[in-house]
């Protein structure tokens, strides 16, 4: 049975170009995460990346391609065994490690709500949703998950 937790704070911002030499991180790949310093930058599309980071960082610098989003969304983790079969019974992704390998990242839809999708580990995934959303996506993963 996978375990389903909601992470620690962060902060995020929504950067709409490449700020990766101001901001002192790297900006990946499409559909791919980085971590850099304990910062992850998500790239969403060709100009789109979710930076995260903890909750008490803030940029050296802000521009007017970044936005702050940080108190608009929350994480859940779906960790463990069985944690993509818990996620495919709301999202219709292949999540096989195959053709969605640890590290890559996509905007989808669960159930009726998007998320932000990132595979973290083997069977480990961070799921970015609005707070408000949270508790809808949270009782369907719980419903989901094998007993």
């Amino acid at each position: 049975m996978p375990d389903i937790a909601t992470l620690p704070p962060a902060t995020r911002f929504i950067v709409w170009a490449d700020e990766s030499a101001a901001l002192g991180v790297a900006f990946g790949e499409p559909l791919r995460a980085r971590i850099t310093n304990g910062i992850a930058t998500l790239r969403l599309g060709p100009g789109e990346w979710l930076l995260l980071a903890p909750a008490n960082w803030r940029p050296p610098r802000i521009s007017p391609t970044m936005i702050d989003v940080s108190h608009r969304q929350i994480a859940l983790e779906v960790s463990g065994p069985g944690a993509d079969d818990t996620i495919n019974a709301h999202c219709a992704l292949d999540l096989h490690p195959s053709a969605f390998p640890v590290g890559m990242c996509t905007r989808t839809v669960f159930a009726k709500t998007e998320i932000v999708l990132w595979r973290t580990g083997t069977d480990t995934f961070r799921i970015e949703v609005a707070r408000s959303c949270a508790p809808y996506v949270r009782a369907c993963l719980d419903l989901a998950a094998p007993p």
